[in-house]
């Protein structure tokens, strides 16, 4: 599919559609082209959490056993050791 700026300003809805439809989108401006959208090809997943790696890798740490002192302790002032 073919598509100016322009429609794009317009109608941003469309190029959503021919992206769902799995199309390949051309952008031009000005008669030339200028980009092109393709669809990624894969469904959007929703990937466990609890899969990615930096998952729980604070989890052995003592200091952050109680996070509101944890805060606390990150946002005092630089001043308050003197």
């Amino acid at each position: 599919m073919k598509m100016t700026f322009l429609e794009l300003r317009r109608d941003p809805a469309k190029l959503v559609e021919a992206l769902e439809r799995n199309e390949e989108v051309t952008l031009s401006r000005r008669g030339r082209e200028v980009a092109r959208v393709i669809p990624s090809g894969c469904p959007a997943t929703s990937a466990k959490v609890k899969n990615h790696p930096a998952f729980g890798m604070w989890a052995d740490r003592q200091d952050t056993s109680d996070p509101a002192a944890f805060v606390r302790n990150l946002r005092k002032g630089r001043f308050d050791d003197l």
